[in-house]
Protein backbone atom coordinates (compact mmCIF):
# COMPACT_ATOMS: atom_id res chain seq x y z
CA UNK A 1 0.00 0.00 0.00
CA UNK A 2 1.27 3.37 -1.10
CA UNK A 3 1.88 5.55 2.28
CA UNK A 4 2.32 8.69 0.26
CA UNK A 5 -1.21 8.92 -1.01
CA UNK A 6 -2.89 11.41 0.69
CA UNK A 7 -6.00 11.01 2.22
CA UNK A 8 -9.25 13.67 1.72
CA UNK A 9 -8.43 14.61 5.89
CA UNK A 10 -4.69 15.28 4.64
CA UNK A 11 -6.02 17.46 1.34
CA UNK A 12 -4.75 21.49 2.17
CA UNK A 13 -8.02 22.15 0.49
CA UNK A 14 -10.48 23.90 3.28
CA UNK A 15 -13.16 21.84 3.77
CA UNK A 16 -15.74 24.08 2.33
CA UNK A 17 -13.96 24.08 -1.19
CA UNK A 18 -13.43 20.40 -1.12
CA UNK A 19 -17.50 20.47 -0.11
CA UNK A 20 -18.14 22.94 -2.82
CA UNK A 21 -16.10 21.54 -5.50
CA UNK A 22 -17.92 17.90 -4.58
CA UNK A 23 -21.20 19.70 -5.22
CA UNK A 24 -20.39 21.47 -8.27
CA UNK A 25 -18.93 17.96 -9.71
CA UNK A 26 -22.48 15.73 -8.62
CA UNK A 27 -25.05 18.46 -10.15
CA UNK A 28 -22.56 18.21 -13.30
CA UNK A 29 -22.87 14.51 -13.47
CA UNK A 30 -26.39 15.15 -12.56
CA UNK A 31 -27.63 17.25 -15.13
CA UNK A 32 -25.68 15.37 -17.68
CA UNK A 33 -28.43 12.33 -16.88
CA UNK A 34 -31.10 15.06 -16.92
CA UNK A 35 -32.06 15.33 -13.18
CA UNK A 36 -31.55 18.57 -10.97
CA UNK A 37 -31.38 18.64 -7.28
CA UNK A 38 -32.40 22.57 -6.99
CA UNK A 39 -31.73 22.20 -3.26
CA UNK A 40 -28.13 20.83 -3.16
CA UNK A 41 -25.62 22.98 -0.76
CA UNK A 42 -23.24 22.43 1.52
CA UNK A 43 -23.25 22.59 5.64
CA UNK A 44 -20.63 23.55 7.82
CA UNK A 45 -20.41 22.88 11.85
CA UNK A 46 -19.02 26.18 12.56
CA UNK A 47 -16.97 26.21 15.67
CA UNK A 48 -17.32 28.87 18.24
CA UNK A 49 -14.74 31.13 16.44
CA UNK A 50 -16.49 31.91 12.79
CA UNK A 51 -12.84 33.14 11.97
CA UNK A 52 -11.51 29.84 11.84
CA UNK A 53 -12.23 26.94 8.81
CA UNK A 54 -14.91 24.40 9.75
CA UNK A 55 -13.38 21.17 10.51
CA UNK A 56 -15.43 19.38 7.93
CA UNK A 57 -18.40 20.25 5.29
CA UNK A 58 -21.20 18.11 3.98
CA UNK A 59 -23.25 18.44 0.59
CA UNK A 60 -26.63 18.41 1.15
CA UNK A 61 -28.60 17.06 -1.44
CA UNK A 62 -31.91 18.47 -0.51
CA UNK A 63 -35.17 16.52 -0.88
CA UNK A 64 -36.81 15.40 -4.25
CA UNK A 65 -39.65 14.70 -5.90
CA UNK A 66 -40.80 10.82 -6.26
CA UNK A 67 -40.26 11.10 -9.87
CA UNK A 68 -36.63 12.52 -9.30
CA UNK A 69 -35.79 10.06 -6.69
CA UNK A 70 -36.62 7.37 -9.65
CA UNK A 71 -34.56 9.04 -11.45
CA UNK A 72 -31.86 8.75 -9.51
CA UNK A 73 -32.53 5.15 -8.86
CA UNK A 74 -31.98 4.56 -12.49
CA UNK A 75 -28.89 6.15 -13.14
CA UNK A 76 -27.49 4.67 -10.67
CA UNK A 77 -28.67 0.91 -11.06
CA UNK A 78 -27.56 1.70 -14.98
CA UNK A 79 -24.01 2.62 -14.02
CA UNK A 80 -23.59 -0.77 -11.66
CA UNK A 81 -24.74 -2.79 -15.12
CA UNK A 82 -27.69 -3.82 -13.69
Amino acid sequence: MDQTRPTPHDSPVPRTAEALEARDALAAALSQAGIQLPAMDIRTPWADDRKAEAQYALVHLGVCSAPVALMLAAVILKGIGR
